[in-house]
């Protein structure tokens, strides 16, 4: 008898301690509500953008997390992430694998409805308790009513960023890129720069693409697989993070949607000048161009590629996820 009721009580305790809030929005803004949000609640509101690629993007600095469609945010929610010594990692992830139902047995059988695996080495999004901080082994926990919408509106290979920029103003502006280079180093031209280029590494899944300002370098990935890289410039200041998605290509060309995930979160089309931002190699710009599809990402961030700390190490948890 005890040992059907242990599961019964976890389940429970799960359940009361995730309970889904959802929060009306009224007249205010999505990424308004978001920064108003108290532990444990989210709003949810898919009809501003019906359709479309999809992208979520989770702020370890803001415990937040935010969807997209289409370039327009369509729900948030607080979330909880890893604990010290097993933080979140930073980075760009794509969802591997979805479980309605899945336990941890790692962690005493831990139930972890809906989870979306983002690494083979336990990293995952699922309901779970938010006690208002940092509290799991990695994962990143949410309500459960967000994470039963959010299980419903997601698909395998859909990007995942994780990153971690303080929330900041509209007006507020990112110190100049270019400030911490040399003379020299902005002058040198990248036109005829080498790069690194492996499209067989993964010949399959959604592309992605991470500029890091902090690292002067771009990240192709193609179905969470590295098939890229090569120098980068970034000419002029960035606001927080910046994530282009691609929304349709068409005859008349490329149609691109700019938002900004940290701040005022604010969509905009991307006009034909924006593109002369980016500095890149002649051959690296013709090879990404050459794997990009509609619902490929950009993501822009003044971060290090290397930036947060992985935490503590999760090599040993191959088929499983931490909570």
């Amino acid at each position: 008898m005890i040992i059907r009721i242990l599961p019964l009580a976890a389940a429970f305790i799960l359940a009361t301690s995730a309970t889904a809030q959802q929060v009306p929005l009224g007249d205010r803004s999505l990424i308004e509500a978001a920064a108003t949000l108290k532990n444990g609640q989210f709003v949810w509101a898919p009809e501003r953008s019906p359709a479309g690629p999809t992208l979520l993007i989770v702020n370890l600095a803001t415990q937040r997390a935010v969807l997209f469609r289409n370039g327009v945010p369509i729900a948030a929610s607080s979330v909880s992430t890893g604990k010290p010594g097993y933080e979140t990692p930073t980075g760009v992830f794509t969802i591997l694998q979805k479980a309605k139902e899945h336990y941890s047995r790692t962690y005493d059988n831990a139930p972890m409805p809906n989870m979306q695996r983002l690494t083979w080495k336990g990293i995952a999004l699922h309901a779970g308790k938010l006690p208002g901080y940092p509290a799991s082994h990695g994962c990143i926990r949410l309500p459960h009513g967000f994470s039963e919408l959010l299980f419903g509106a997601t698909k395998l290979g859909m990007t995942v960023v994780i990153t971690s920029i303080p929330g900041v103003p509209e007006t507020a502006r990112a110190p100049q890129l270019l400030s911490n280079a040399s003379a020299a180093e902005n002058a040198a031209p990248l036109g005829q720069a080498a790069y690194s280029w492996h499209p067989d590494r993964s010949t399959s899944g959604m592309v992605s693409v991470v500029v890091s300002a902090a690292d002067r370098r771009a990240i192709v990935m193609r179905g969470g697989v590295e098939i890229g890289s090569a120098p980068v410039r970034v000419n002029g200041d960035l606001g927080g993070g910046l994530a282009y998605v691609l929304r349709a290509w068409d005859t008349t060309g490329q149609h691109w949607m700019k938002l900004q995930f940290s701040g005022h979160g604010a969509g905009m089309d991307v006009s034909a000048e924006e593109g002369r931002r980016f500095e890149a190699p002649a051959g690296f710009r013709h090879a990404v161009a050459g794997v990009l599809r509609p619902g490929s990402v950009v993501i822009v961030t003044p971060e290090s590629l290397k930036a947060g700390s992985p935490g503590q190490k999760l090599d040993v948890i191959k088929d499983d996820v931490a909570r």
